[in-house]
């Protein structure tokens, strides 16, 4: 399924379980646009690796979800601390390096919808 907001290709990724309150709509699964970064509740199947959009920058897994929420989270850094935070600590956990991937995430993404280095940077100071 399209990104309904750009129409890009989109990541799409199981929500683990302790990660369900904070993915939208109470979705099971979600879509990462590959263009734009937004995040959007998705009836997709989820794919692993490198044939999906993202496959390079985002790790698979539960890992990957986690990331995935908490790249949808960006935007608003001071209304989803929280999320932001829980999201973080638990794609550390499943072994996703969140700064790294935020880096490559922001060499490789061509329009997101927010700067994503400045959001990096400012996410460190919280991390």
């Amino acid at each position: 399924m399209p990104c309904p907001d750009c129409g890009g290709d989109e990541a799409v990724f199981a929500v683990p379980e302790p990660l369900e309150e904070y993915a939208p709509q109470g979705a099971v699964t979600i879509g990462l646009c590959a263009d734009c970064l937004r995040v959007h509740p998705s009836d997709d199947r989820v794919t692993d690796g490198d044939a999906r959009p993202l496959g390079d920058v985002v790790p698979d897994g539960e890992g990957g979800a986690a990331f995935a929420l908490l790249v949808g989270f960006l935007d608003s850094l001071a209304l989803n601390r929280e999320a932001i935070v829980e999201s973080a600590e638990y794609a550390e956990r499943e072994g996703v390096d969140v700064h790294l991937a935020l880096d490559r995430l922001d060499q490789s993404v061509s329009d997101p919808h927010f700067d994503v280095g400045r959001r990096h940077t400012q996410l460190e100071t919280f991390l």
